[in-house]
C-alpha cells in the first residue's frame, strides 16, 4: 500500500513539474502596456510640462498613493541622464529609479525604469506626444518590459494592461486635468 502510494506522489511530482516547465514555454516573456488621452493644449505647452519628471509627482498615480515616499534627484530634470530615486513603504511603491534616457523635443521622453522592491526588474517607459487638433495633443504613455522564465508564468494570469494600464490612465487624467486648468 505505502509502494503505491509513494508512486502516485512521484507520478504526482513529475506531473507537475513538466506542468510548470510546459507554462514556462508557451508564456509570454515579453510585455506592453499604452495609455492615451487628448489634452486641449498645444503640443510643446504639454511636453515641456510632461518632459519634467519631478512634475509626476503632481499628476502621476504613484505619488499619490504614497505622498511620504523618500526621493532623491541626481542631475538636471527634463534633461538626459536625470534620475530620481524613490523608496516607499507600500508594495505599491516600493523603491526604485527613474532615468530620463531620451529625449526627441515635442515628441518623446524615453526612460528606464530599475525596480529594487518588492522584486527586481527593469522597464523601459515612455510618454509620446503628437498633435491631434487645433491646440490639442494626443499623449501616449507605456511602458515595455519581459520577465525571464520561470517568473513569465505570472504573466498567464496576470494582464498586465489590466494590472497596471487603470494606474496610467489614471495619470493621464491627472495630466489633462493639470494643463487644462493652466
Amino acid at each position: 500500500m505505502i509502494k503505491k502510494i509513494l508512486i502516485a506522489l512521484g507520478v504526482l511530482i513529475v506531473l507537475f513539474i513538466v506542468a510548470i516547465v510546459a507554462m514556462t514555454m508557451i508564456a509570454p516573456t515579453n510585455f506592453a502596456v499604452e495609455k492615451e488621452i487628448v489634452i486641449n493644449k498645444p503640443r510643446a505647452e504639454v511636453f515641456e510640462y510632461a518632459k519634467m519628471v519631478k512634475n509626476q509627482n503632481d499628476w502621476g498615480p504613484w505619488f499619490k498613493k504614497e505622498p511620504t515616499m523618500k526621493q532623491e534627484f541626481r542631475g538636471t530634470d527634463g534633461q538626459v541622464g536625470f534620475v530620481v530615486h524613490w523608496k516607499g513603504e507600500k508594495a505599491d511603491t516600493g523603491e526604485g529609479e527613474q532615468e530620463i534616457k531620451k529625449i526627441v523635443p515635442n515628441e518623446r521622453i524615453e526612460t528606464e525604469l530599475r525596480f529594487k522592491e518588492p522584486f527586481e526588474s527593469k522597464a523601459d517607459a515612455y510618454l509620446t506626444t503628437e498633435d491631434s487638433g487645433p491646440n490639442q495633443t494626443k499623449v501616449k504613455w507605456g511602458f515595455t518590459g519581459s520577465m525571464p522564465r520561470p517568473m513569465n508564468i505570472f504573466l498567464l494570469f496576470v494582464d498586465m494592461n489590466d494590472a497596471v494600464g487603470k494606474d496610467y490612465q489614471d495619470g493621464l487624467a491627472s495630466l489633462k486635468s493639470i494643463m487644462e486648468s493652466r
